[in-house]
Parts: C-alpha cells; structure tokens; sequence
C-alpha cells in the first residue's frame, strides 16, 4: 500500500486510541486533529474513513475480535485495542485491501505504538478474524499458491530399502572400542 495510506492508519490509530480512552465526540476529534497535526503526507479520506466509520460500526467490528481475546476487553492495551479496531475494519468493510496487507500493516502500527510483544498479539487475533470473515480470499490464494511456495511433491512411491544385518555387540564392549579409538 502507499505510504499516504499507511500514514492515514497512523494517524487513525492515535485518534481511535484519543477517542476510546476520553469517549469525545469523533467530529470534536477530527477537528483537533486536523488543527493540530501535519497531514501533508496522509491519505485524509482514508483517515477520516477509519476515525468515522469504526465507531459507527462499534459494536459488529468487537463483535468479531472479543471472541478471540484471552482477556476481557477491558483489560486489553489501549493502543493495541485501537489496532485491533481498525485492522478488523479494514478486514469487513474494505474488501479492496488483500488481508495480508491489513495484518501487516496493524502488526507494523503495533510495532511502532504498542508494547513490546504486542505486535504478536495483534498479528495473532487478527490472523483468526481474516480467517473467519476472509475464508474465500484465504482459500482462493492458498489454492492458487498450489502445494505450497516452492515446496516439492511429496510422492507416495515405495522406495526400495536394502536391509543390512551387522553383528550386534553388547553395550560395554562397544563403549570400550570407542575408548579405545579416543572416541
């Protein structure tokens, strides 16, 4: 994706981040935002698509990843809540951007906001939710890859096995055979 994109995912993660923990009004956010931060390089309809549409669609977006926490929402870190948020956005509503792109992307914003593992958290989470709302576009690629990148066939036909008997000797005299040879 572009970097004015990637940008825009930025400055949504720290607007939806300011908007979960004070509970402002999303337009008295977007106005600060805009007022108060450099967007030169950002893509501004993108962002306000994400800093908008998240909370209007709240509740169906949670819907899909609070079943995958090992905690309650509550205890989740902020910043990676906000990641969350807009990684399974991107994930329902924006079809047009692969899903390989929308985990990369949230893993590269929890990597630069979030705590220090987190980014394995966020990855992990939002691996199941495309599992669940992008299984076509996962099977269709998984199909097309065939048996796998680069990966030989595995072929199922009996090879040809030459067995060979030797005499066995006992425990203790092989061990003082390779004492013997300093081994």
């Amino acid at each position: 994706m572009s970097q004015t994109r990637h940008n825009a995912r930025q400055a949504a993660v720290q607007a939806i981040y300011q908007w979960l923990l004070t509970g402002k009004e999303v337009d008295y956010i977007d106005e600060q935002f805009l007022a108060d931060h450099d967007l030169t390089n950002v893509d501004v309809d993108y962002f306000k698509e994400l800093l908008h549409k998240i909370p209007l669609h709240l509740h169906e977006i949670e819907d899909h990843f609070v079943p995958m926490l090992d905690r309650k929402l509550s205890e989740l870190d902020p910043v990676e809540c906000a990641i969350l948020h807009i990684g399974t956005y991107e994930l329902e509503f924006r079809l047009d951007v692969p899903y390989r792109v929308i985990i990369n992307e949230s893993v590269e914003l929890a990597k630069t906001f979030g705590a220090e593992h987190g980014h394995k958290y966020v990855n992990s989470i939002l691996d199941k939710v495309a599992h669940k709302l992008r299984e076509a576009e996962i099977n269709a690629q998984n199909s097309n890859s065939g048996n796998g990148a680069g990966k030989p066939k595995r072929s199922n036909a009996r090879k040809d096995v030459k067995i060979t008997t030797k005499k066995s000797m006992n425990s203790s005299s092989a061990a003082a055979q390779r004492l013997a040879k300093g081994k």
